[in-house]
């Protein structure tokens, strides 16, 4: 308790945390000051995608470490172009921007849509976001987040932000008009209780991205990087962004985003003065970029997050014919949603207290995204401590 006494003194309170103090990680556990064991089915929410203590990483990090941390963007580092041809490579597009997180790759992305349209003296500034959705806390980020009660203390913010509905197409496109420069959206929401897009939504908000000249942008910072098994979700669809937001599981712990643009976007968007970043992309965050994406290609990640996605899925799915409270289950590959007949906060404490690590979405949804190394025993192990605490 004296660590987190001590704790509460000193940092601003604005998490309520569970009392634990975590030591150290191995596989999917993480480990206390006492010894105890948890079983990880949030990694970090989203972002240990390797899991804990993986030796080919922490040696790659290791090495790094003694060679070079930090030298800005003034210059090129060893690892500037491997990072960013391994990323472009699994992501899919042409050109990429490295930043310290996600939030701040949301701000990029917004800034190069502004940009595109400034470019053309179009007058153009507003943005469509979708309900429900959320990319991140600072004023940019927080002004396209769909959750009314995130923004309202911290209002006015960024102006000419409107919300459409998930997989609603009409609700988008009512809301374009002639000062419309982009549309923001996640593939499949994450904080707002992990609702997947249909194919058809997304393919319709492409076509009207198109038809309007608009910059559509993904925000893949929780449902990218292999969570879904595709290396990005919009693989899954085909259906291709212009901006491409990423960070969480590129980094495996480490702090890095990134937003990847099309060749046309980052011709015509930001240019040398625009946008920079102090710290992103130093050659500590790169090697991890780096090192991860070798491993995910090395290990086929992509074909086990399909298997260990599947069986988690069906397990609960026959968990949800045993417990009525359970009213559906929903998402895709390593990314899992349960929605419950009521808040879950009462349950992810007390699968707290068995030594299972869960976390919430939305207001009824309890969210799994575990380590895309989980295997099936482990969903098996967490099956049971849930069926006890339901």
């Amino acid at each position: 308790m004296e660590y987190i006494q001590a704790a509460e003194k000193a940092i601003l309170h604005t998490y309520n945390r569970f009392p634990v103090v975590f030591e150290r990680g191995e596989g999917v556990y993480l480990y206390d000051t006492d010894g105890q064991k948890y079983l990880d089915f949030g990694a970090g929410i989203a972002v240990s995608s390797l899991g804990y203590s993986n030796e080919e990483y922490k040696e790659a990090m290791k090495a790094q470490f003694d060679k070079l941390i930090h030298t800005s963007n003034l210059y090129y580092s060893e690892n500037t172009a491997p990072a960013a041809e391994k990323l472009l490579e699994l992501s899919g597009m042409e050109r990429v921007f490295f930043t310290n997180s996600g939030t701040e790759a949301i701000e990029g992305a917004l800034k190069a849509a502004r940009k595109y349209a400034y470019g053309k003296e179009s007058g153009r500034y507003k943005f469509i976001a979708l309900e429900h959705s959320f990319h991140g806390r600072s004023f940019g980020a927080l002004s396209v987040t769909g959750t009314e009660s995130y923004r309202t203390p911290f209002e006015p913010l960024v102006p000419g932000v409107s919300f459409g509905k998930m997989n609603d197409l009409e609700s988008v496109k009512a809301l374009i008009d002639d000062e419309t420069c982009g549309i923001i959206l996640e593939p499949i929401q994450g904080e707002g209780g992990i609702f997947p897009s249909q194919k058809e939504f997304l393919a319709g908000v492409r076509a009207l991205c198109d038809a309007h000249d608009l910059v559509l942008i993904y925000d893949e910072i929780q449902c990218g990087m292999g969570r879904t098994g595709s290396y990005f979700a919009w693989q899954q669809y085909d259906v291709k962004p212009d901006i491409l937001v990423m960070a969480k599981a590129i980094g495996n712990g480490f702090p890095v985003g990134a937003f990847g643009l099309s060749e046309k976007l980052a011709t015509n968007s930001l240019a040398p003065g625009d946008h920079g970043t102090t710290y992103g992309g130093n050659p500590l965050a790169l090697q991890a970029v780096q090192t991860v994406a070798t491993i995910f290609q090395k290990s086929d990640i992509l074909t086990h997050v399909k298997e260990v996605g599947s069986y988690l899925e069906q397990s609960l799915k026959a968990l949800m014919a045993q417990k009525p409270i359970i009213k559906e289950v929903r998402g895709v590959g390593l990314m899992q949603g349960v929605e419950l007949k009521e808040a879950p906060g009462a349950y992810i404490q007390k699968a707290f207290e068995k030594k299972l690590l869960l976390i919430g979405a939305g207001s009824n949804t309890i969210r799994f995204v575990p380590p895309l190394v989980i295997e099936k025993e482990h969903v098996d192990q967490m099956i049971q401590i849930l069926k006890e605490t339901l």
